[in-house]
């Protein structure tokens, strides 16, 4: 399912899904399989009860009973973004070889994170080898089917963590012997390759038809292979929310050959400060020469601030630098992929435009997949409007975002809040008496965001009552984990304009008992930025 339909769009939010609905090798177990996961369970939701035989890194199909038919997943972490920074190591491709993409500036330091993730790829196949050759020796090779694939792109900046086709594109590779040929969709050659569009939403559902399994009607993703192959779709969707410390919210969608991407928060650059992602050499270096005025688009882009829609050719221009949403004579595909997109969040019930600190708050214990199906209590059709238009950040939409910020919906005053907001301060200085109550707001959401508009762009006299609701918003044990993100992200955007934030900061406590422990470290990691504290190691 699309983890912003249930509620896992946001990293390690560890939410619960409704009763009805079952992670698919609890399919695969009942129908006899034996279940095996070695050994990452980092998902974002709650595991709704047993859903692995064995689940560690001594997971093994070896292990079932004789006979038995097996599911086994193997999560190979040899090339996770924190080996692509491991030192000391040894060199097997020369740095000085590598490709670079066109996005990164070429330097030493690049060079070398490049050259160790190949060298960590070359690792990884080896392991690989490693597993197949116990399949050979156990006399299992000609009755198993293989599925190899990427979870993200590389563990590179712009690449995990970013829609962009970086950051989507992994490679799919699946074996299929000759005794499950009737399995196999009508393009398998061994060898060969498919230009089918499929993706990680369509692996579970696929999955399960291989076993002959129907898939359940909830799932949202299509069989490719086996008993309940569906027909190819045209389009995939991708997306970016929260990640870490970092709220975002991006939607994608492609078809076979353009991808269009819509950003929601375009005043927000493409790299923001993820502390995980700078302990990466080369993220250091590039953001260094960026702000030291040393590169050159598209060297450039990804330090700025977002444009609100872009399209790009994934034929003629696979690296996403060329964007072409203001050209003509892309009107026709652009119109095409902006309906598609908008249907598929309607269609799916996107949560993600309500904000986290306000649907986490509002569920209590209902699943948050419960409360984006609930359409009296999420009129999503009417906050996405609001969202686009807020997005435009055009002076000529404030009137109509003023009107909205006395919307009964608190999803849509949010929304008009972050417009005026992003709009920039003529539209704030224009709006502080309507801005000026929503420092009361019920919504937590909007009484963050009005704090820190009023604090950024009000007059200097809203900057202490602005700081005042910001420091008890960033409590852990009076208001959460999720509304302290959310805080302290508008304390970061202040960007020290005033001495206590400093002062407030270095005595807030950063972490709490009641904090999941996924989610303690993203706190730490904005207390940190506050600081101007480095991470330690």
């Amino acid at each position: 399912m699309y983890p912003y339909s249930i509620g896992t769009h946001n990293m390690r939010s560890l939410v619960n899904l409704p009763e009805s609905i079952r992670m698919y090798p609890q399919y695969l177990r009942e129908a006899g399989y034996y279940c095996t996961n070695n050994p990452k369970e980092d998902y974002n939701l709650v595991k709704p009860g047993k859903v692995w035989d064995e689940s560690s890194r001594k997971a093994h199909w070896k292990n079932r009973a004789e006979g038995q038919p097996f599911f086994a997943i193997f999560n190979l972490g040899i090339t996770h973004e924190s080996q692509v920074r491991k030192r000391p190591h040894t060199p097997i491709h020369d740095p000085a070889k590598v490709p670079l993409p066109p996005y990164h500036p070429d330097t030493p330091e690049v060079r070398r994170d490049w050259a160790q993730y190949y060298d960590k790829m070359t690792a990884m196949d080896m392991q690989a080898g490693k597993l197949l050759s116990e399949l050979e020796e156990a006399g299992l090779t000609d009755d198993t089917i293989i599925f190899y694939y990427g979870d993200h792109g590389a563990g590179m900046p712009r690449s995990k963590r970013w829609p962009f086709h970086s950051g989507l594109h992994v490679p799919l590779i699946v074996h299929i012997p000759e005794k499950w040929k009737h399995l196999a969709p009508k393009e398998y050659v061994v060898g060969g390759t498919s230009d089918r569009l499929v993706g990680f939403i369509d692996l579970a559902p696929t999955l399960l038809s291989l076993a002959g399994i129907k898939p359940p009607e909830y799932i949202q993703g299509h069989a490719y292979m086996g008993s309940y192959e569906t027909k190819p779709r045209p389009y995939m969707f991708g997306f970016r929310d929260r990640m870490d410390e970092r709220y975002d919210l991006v939607r994608t969608v492609r078809n076979d050959r353009y991808q269009y991407i819509r950003n929601y928060m375009p005043h927000l650059p493409y790299g923001q400060h993820v502390e995980y992602m700078f302990q990466t050499p080369t993220t250091r270096v590039w953001h260094d020469l960026y702000v030291a005025g040393k590169l050159t688009p598209p060297q450039t882009y990804f330090w700025e601030t977002k444009p609100r829609e872009e399209l790009y050719d994934l034929e003629a221009d696979p690296h996403t630098i060329h964007n072409l949403i203001d050209s003509q004579k892309h009107g026709g595909v652009i119109n095409e992929l902006r309906g598609v997109l908008d249907a598929h969040l309607m269609e799916i019930r996107d949560l993600g435009f309500m904000p986290e600190p306000d649907w986490q708050e509002r569920r209590g214990d209902v699943a948050p997949y419960t409360l984006a199906q609930d359409r009296d209590a999420y009129d999503l059709q009417a906050v996405h409007q609001v969202a686009l238009l807020a997005s435009k950040r055009d002076a000529n939409n404030v009137s109509a975002l003023q009107t909205h910020l006395k919307n009964d919906d608190p999803a849509i005053r949010y929304w008009a809040m972050l417009g005026i907001y992003m709009t920039g301060s003529d539209a704030v200085k224009n709006s502080l008496t309507d801005l000026r109550p929503l420092l009361t707001d019920v919504s937590p959401s909007a009484r963050i965001t009005a704090t820190q508009t009023l604090g950024r762009f009000g007059e200097p006299a809203d900057l202490d009552p602005a700081l005042d609701v910001l420091f008890a918003h960033a409590n852990l044990s009076g208001h959460g984990v999720y509304q302290t993100l959310f805080a302290l992200n508008a304390l970061d955007a202040l960007d020290h304009k005033s001495p206590r934030i400093q002062q407030h900061v270095e005595k807030m406590a950063v972490t709490h008992e009641s904090v999941p422990r996924a989610l303690r470290s993203n706190t730490i990691k904005l207390v940190r930025k506050i600081l101007g504290q480095n991470p330690p190691g």
